[in-house]
């Protein structure tokens, strides 16, 4: 219930953006865009998992950052060790 109401901001946030984001000349730094990261990840691992990852997603978004691929990843069990 709670990941389908963020699932809908992000889908508003969207379509209201297509008429603001070209007055800005602004575009996503990653691939996928943040809007279809966030949705993804929420999908992929539930509200507050993917919320976090969401979370991370968009601090990471800033004017600083190189950008790239980032594609949403799975969770690592707990207490699982890096992966080789």
């Amino acid at each position: 219930m709670v990941a389908q109401g963020l699932i809908f901001v992000i889908q508003a946030y969207r379509f209201f953006s297509r008429f603001w984001v070209p007055a800005f000349g602004g575009a996503c730094r990653f691939y996928p865009s943040c809007s279809c990261y966030c949705e993804e990840a929420i999908r992929k691992h539930g509200a507050f998992k993917g919320g976090l990852q969401a979370l991370g997603r968009i601090v990471r978004c800033s004017p600083l950052s190189a950008g790239g691929y980032d594609p949403v990843e799975g969770l690592r069990p707990h207490g699982a060790g890096p992966k080789i």
